[in-house]
This record gives C-alpha cells, structure tokens and sequence, in this order.
C-alpha cells in the first residue's frame, strides 16, 4: 500500500486492477454520468497495473507508474487561455470534473454514447438578428426543448404563435418545422444560428422580410425555390450540415457519374424498387438518393441541404448518424451497397455452391462465377461498378494452386509503402562541452527503443547502452521508455529526446514559438513548431544572452526534410497484383495439407467495368497509430490504358477517362474534402467545397488531396490505346502546371508540343 496524495492509502497494482476491472465493463445507460480522463495517462495507468492479459510483464514496476492523474491533454491547446475561458471549456477545471450524460443516438439501431461536449446554438428572434445569445444543448433535446428556450429567453407571450428557423449561412434558412425531432436528427451542430418567427397580428408571418436579406433561397428538406437565375444542371452544391463534407464529396462524385445519375433522372429505379430484400433498406435509401439527385440536375437552385438523404444513412448506418468527420470512401462503399440492394431486381436469392477451379480453365471458372454472382446480384449498380478479381493462392509445401474469382465494386490500391520509418531523435550528451543534436534516423518499422539507440549509436558514437529515450508532451517529460518497448508505441509527432547525465550543468528544454494574433482579441497568443530541443548550459552561464546563442547555434545544425516522391497510378497498379506472401496471422487453410500455410497469393485483374472507381489507400492503421501519406499520385485525366492490367486474354480494350476526384486536405480524422467533377452536359470540370462551385481547369485536378478517382470507360469505337506522344503531352501539361507560378512571364519551348507557347 502507498500514501496517496489525499492522504489515503492506494491499493497496490493487483488491487486497483481487480477493483476497476468489473466497473470499466459496466455497460452505458442514459442519463447516467460518465467522468472524464485523459487517454493517455489511463493507457499508461493500465500498463502499470497490468490491466491487460496481454501486457502483465510490467505490472506494478515503478518505472511505468503513471503520477497524478493528468487530464490537461483534454484542453488541447493553452490550459487557460487569456481572457474569457472558450465556451467548450466552460469553467476550468470545472470542466473536467464535471459529470456528462449518456444519450441514444442514431434512429434505426439504438447505440449509448458518453456525450462529452454539449452542443452550442447561436440564439436570436427574426425581429432582431443581430441580438444573439448562446445556449447549450443536448443532442438528445426536441425542437420543442429549444422553442421552449428561446420563448423565454425573449419573452414571448405563451399565446403568441412561433416558428424556428435554422440559418445555415447569411443567406440561406431552412424551417424547423417537426418539434418532436431531436436535436441530433434536426441535424443542428455547433455553432448553428436558430432564429425564432413571430406571428403577426394580423395572422401573417413575418418571414419575408428577413429572408428578402439573403438572396431569396428558402429551403427545407429538398424543397426549394429560388428568385435568382436558374443554374446549369448538376452545378448545385450542399449545404455543410456540421462536418459532412466527406458526404458530400461522395456524393458529388458520383452525382456527376452519367450511367447512375441518368437511371435517376428517367426515374427507371421506381420499377426496380425492392422493398423486401432483407439486406436492403426497404428502398428508402435508393429513394432518398433519387430525390436528391433529382433536386441537384433541375437547375432551380445553386446548393441544398442534403438534410433528408442523411437522415436516411444515419438510420441505417449509425456511423454516419452524428456530426464527427467520417470517411468518403466508407461513405461511398455503404451507398453503393445500399443502392444495390435496394434495387436488387433478384427477389430471392438462390442458394449456390461455390466451386474450386480445379485445374479447369480460367475463361470456365470466370464465367462461372460472374454468373453466380449474377444469380444473386442484379441491379444498376452491378452493371456499372462491378468489375472481377482473379486470386491465386499457392501452397508453399504441396505447391496447391487456387484459382478463385470474386467481384468487387471499387479498386483499392496500396501506395508504396516503406519497411522503415524516419524518426527525430534530439541527443543530449553527457560531455557538457558538446551541445545537443538533432539526429534522423531509420529504424524497422515495427522495431523497438533498442533499435533506435543502435541506430543512433552508429550516427553519434554514444554507446547504446548508455543512453536514455524519453517521450516529451505538453511541455514535460512524459515516459522514460524500456529497451525491449516497441517503436510503434511512438507516435509520428512525439518529441523524442535520448540524454546522459551531466553533473556541473543545466539542463533546460527548449521550445519554438510563432506568435499569432487571435481573431477574437488583440492578446498574442503564442504557436509551438518544430522539434523541441534540451540543451545543456553551465550553470554559471545562465544569462539569456548565452542561452540564445546556444540555441542558435543548436538549431543552425538542424536540415530540412527532403520532398516526398511522386509516383504513378500504375506504379500503385503494379504493386496490387504483386504476388506477396500470407504472414503468421493471416494464414490460408490448404485443404491437400489440412492445416493452414503461409501461402503465396496474388491478385489479377479479369474484368472491369463501365465505371471504374480507384481508391487510394492513403491512410494506414496499426494498433497504436493511425497515418496518412500525403504521396502525389500521378494520374492521368484522359487515356488510362488498363488493358495490359488485365489477365482474360479474350477481354476487349478498357481505357478510361477521369469524371471526378474526391479529395482529402489535412491529416486523418481531421481536414477537410472536397470534389473535382465534369459536367456531364458541358464536359467542362468544376470545383466542388460543400455549398461553393467553381469552374476548375484540368491543370488543378492532379495533387496530393486525390483519394478517391472515377473513371469512365470509353464507348466501344473509342477503345484505342493513346499514343506516346498523348502520354507525353500529359507529362509536359503536368510539368507546365507545377512550373507556372516561377514562369508566368517566360518563353519556353516544348518538344513534345512543337510549338513556342507563353506561360
């Protein structure tokens, strides 16, 4: 037992974990209350009591003690900010130790969720806009909760008759006219302006003169008119519900697919409605989508609220269900699912016997199982988006070859992909003469602290046994690592420092900031960059003239980091159908040796079809990080020749054009997607960012956001592979636009173009 701060004793390590196990597993209800800690001290918490099976070799080791509970990781950013405390914040420390509700969420399957932050409305009467006050709510509160709210918060008579209105921008409302709706499946979120209506005395409704404001839009659900000219066709943007721009970049994309939306518009998916697949949505979806559509290619209206279309997902899906930023390509994937199902025109699905190839021929076993698949799956979406794989798996001790073929719907394709990882060490030596270094070194990815001192050993001289590796956050030293603990327990923006002891010197951590101004006040507020350094100084010379010039002298050593490469959407191709080996936990059960083996396997493309979509797997998941590779794929807007990628030897030509590209800006979890797309009625391409469309010039299309690409495959007379001169022209386009900003006044002359052209 040891004295705890309070005064208390604290249970040894076996103790805390018996008494905290059977509570962590009970089950949430709602309006129980939930209390707050930071994940990171919980996780190191959990190390030293040897919470779990799998990780007990340290359990009650004083090295892996986790200290106070530290919940300032929680504040993210400055703990106390100058002046008036952030309204998420509310009141401090109060804050942290407040007690937080569990609410239901999402409307077809019911899930608990701990609702950490309420949700903060901007409150105001019509009358007066520019009078707003901020309240909190729920997410599990009504309409009527907030109507209620807000009739006294502006004293209006109980007798006096009202109605809501959401203000999605200064120019655009939609009505809140269902009270019984929650806040949640209002599709309310942080920061939304709710403005309240009075009627008149004379029985009219005083709307038409705030709205005459703006710009006369009115819309609610898809429901819209607009007093100001008419737009092209599929030129409509959506309107940001609270982090639903991976929505509607997915459904951008494939709005501007021509097959899809085409079968939408001639209204052909209402015969083909299957509202009793019991893996489907009882059509809602496909109907939902249709209308949605329908409103974005009539030209009435520059953008809309795709409120009802998400509804429908949240109730189906209830990932999507809140307002947390998602993925569009998950997005995209359940969509294309749903619709299949929806208008799935098999009505029962037989029961069929999958067969081996064994030793037939590939053409025998492929139509095969395209007819099979065909038997179970036939809708629109079959015949646009699903193309076959072809997978051999290969025994490495009897050499049994199967031979499988399987549909997919999208093609997702790795990136290039190092073994390694780059790592910033910032080595503090013992020898108080010798200043402190910033090394990079290269370390197994999956390899461990060990790894990195013997490689930072080679680089510096400094035994490995020596050295001690720390992990800084927040302005501390966070955790003094084990040898034998693996490098992925550290995260890419860890500061890493590695040290020896010194005896007649000071040793102090230094920090680089960039001062900023905030928008809300003239207080400078300060930004961190960069790697934070330790630097050792005598401790008769601590002036700050001295400290500087060490520190200048320490950061003068430091090198930026070389530019990440380039490489091809064929180069991602090539490395998709590379044979590769099964590892230890992913094994294939050979039915000649009747265990399972490391098998050799590959994937080959057999067909592909009318709309091909690449996914670029650009994010990448472990146990302990998540990552994304900001790589530039080169890929081309005209001509992409897949036909050598595929393996049926009778398959005709398959080149395709791009429509459209959804892109992801920032780092996973976060950031922010948008769309490039070509009108299908005037083949010119745009910009789409949520509510906003642009015109956009192919030279824009090709950068490091591209996550998801569409590709059209071109008519039967077209199918003719582009000739050299075509694929170099795109390289010179690709090489002009990146060369433009330093030569917008300069004369070069292109080879492969033969002529003097002006930039």
């Amino acid at each position: 037992m040891a004295a705890a701060e309070g005064g208390g004793a604290r249970p040894d390590a076996t103790a805390q974990r018996a008494e905290l196990g059977p509570l962590l597993a009970t089950a949430l209800r709602p309006g129980e209350s939930w209390y707050l800690v930071d994940s990171r001290w919980f996780k190191q918490w959990k190390k030293y009591v040897g919470f779990d099976s799998w990780d007990m070799f340290g359990a009650g080791d004083p090295g892996l003690f986790p200290g106070p509970i530290d919940n300032s990781g929680l504040f993210g950013g400055e703990c106390c900010p100058a002046g008036a405390v952030s309204a998420r914040l509310w009141e401090g420390w109060y804050f942290l130790a407040s007690w937080w509700y569990v609410v239901e969420y999402g409307l077809f399957v019911k899930h608990y969720k701990v609702e950490v932050y309420l949700l903060e409305l901007k409150l105001c009467e019509s009358s007066d806009p520019d009078n707003v006050i901020s309240c909190h709510f729920s997410k599990a509160d009504t309409v009527a909760t907030i109507e209620k709210k807000m009739r006294k918060l502006f004293n209006i008579p109980a007798e006096k008759e009202t109605r809501l209105w959401n203000r999605y921008m200064s120019n655009t409302y939609e009505q809140l006219s269902k009270l019984d709706s929650t806040v949640q499946d209002a599709g309310l979120y942080d920061g939304q302006v709710v403005l309240i209506e009075v009627k008149n005395e004379d029985g009219t409704w005083p709307g038409q003169h705030f709205l005459a404001k703006g710009s006369g839009f009115v819309c609610n659900s898809y429901n819209c008119r607009d007093s100001a000219s008419l737009s092209q066709p599929g030129l409509c943007g959506l309107s940001n519900l609270g982090n639903t721009c991976f929505m509607n970049s997915a459904l951008q994309c494939l709005s501007n697919t021509p097959p899809l939306t085409d079968y939408f518009l001639e209204d052909k998916y209402e015969a083909e409605i299957n509202q009793n697949n019991p893996l489907g949505m009882r059509g809602e979806i496909a109907e939902a989508y249709a209308e949605l559509i329908k409103q974005i290619w009539s030209g009435r209206q520059s953008h809309v609220a795709p409120r009802m279309f998400k509804t429908q997902v949240g109730r189906f899906a209830p990932q999507f269900s809140g307002y947390q930023q998602q993925d569009s390509q998950e997005l995209l994937a359940f969509l294309l699912d749903g619709l299949h199902e929806d208008l799935n025109r098999v009505k029962k699905k037989p029961y069929l016997e999958l067969k081996d190839a064994n030793g037939r021929p590939d053409s025998e076993v492929a139509k095969e199982a395209w007819e099979n698949h065909r038997l179970r799956n036939d809708s629109i979406i079959v015949d646009i988006f699903h193309g076959l794989f072809k997978s051999t798996l290969v025994c490495p001790k009897c050499s049994k070859v199967s031979v499988t073929f399987d549909p997919f719907c999208y093609l997702t394709l790795p990136l290039p992909l190092r073994r390694d990882r780059l790592m910033e060490v910032t080595l503090v030596y013992a020898d108080p003469q010798h200043r402190p270094v910033q090394y990079r070194v290269v370390v197994p990815m999956m390899g461990a602290i060990s790894d990195l001192c013997e490689s930072l050993s080679k680089l510096s001289g400094v035994p490995a046994e020596n050295m001690v590796v720390t992990d800084v956050y927040n302005h501390r030293f966070h955790k003094i690592f084990q040898m034998d603990e693996g490098l992925n327990h550290i995260m890419p923006k860890d500061d890493i420092f590695s040290s020896e002891d010194g005896s007649d010197y000071v040793t102090l951590s230094v920090y680089f900031r960039e001062k900023t101004m905030r928008q809300s006040s003239n207080t400078s507020g300060t930004v961190l960059f960069g790697q934070p350094l330790l630097i050792s100084v005598p401790k008769h010379k601590l002036t700050v003239d001295h400290l500087y010039s060490v520190v200048l002298e320490q950061i003068s050593m430091l090198q930026p980091q070389k530019k990440k490469a380039v490489v091809a959407l064929r180069d991602c191709i090539e490395l998709f159908t590379t044979m590769e080996t099964l590892g230890e936990h992913d094994p294939w059960y050979c039915p000649n040796c009747k265990k399972h083996q490391q098998a050799t396997k590959k994937f080959d493309l057999w067909s592909l079809p009318r709309i091909l979509v690449v996914h670029l797997k650009r994010f990448s998941y472990s146990r302990y990080w998540r990552d994304k590779l900001d790589t530039v794929v080169e890929f081309p807007i005209r001509g992409l020749n897949m036909s050598e990628f595929v393996c049926d030897p009778r398959a005709g030509s398959y080149v395709y054009d791009l429509i459209a590209v959804s892109n992801h800006y920032g780092a996973m979890g976060v950031g922010h997607y948008t769309a490039y797309a070509k009108n299908k009625v005037n083949d010119k391409w745009y910009y789409f960012d949520d509510s906003s469309v642009s015109a956009a010039s192919e030279d824009q299309i090709v950068t490091k956001a591209a996550y998801v690409l569409f590709y059209q495959r071109r008519n039967s007379e077209e199918h003719t592979a582009p000739s050299p001169p075509q694929e170099e022209s795109f390289a010179t386009m690709l090489a002009v636009a990146l060369l433009k900003p330093c030569l917008r006044h300069m004369k070069i002359f292109l080879p492969s173009v033969g002529v003097k052209q002006k930039i």
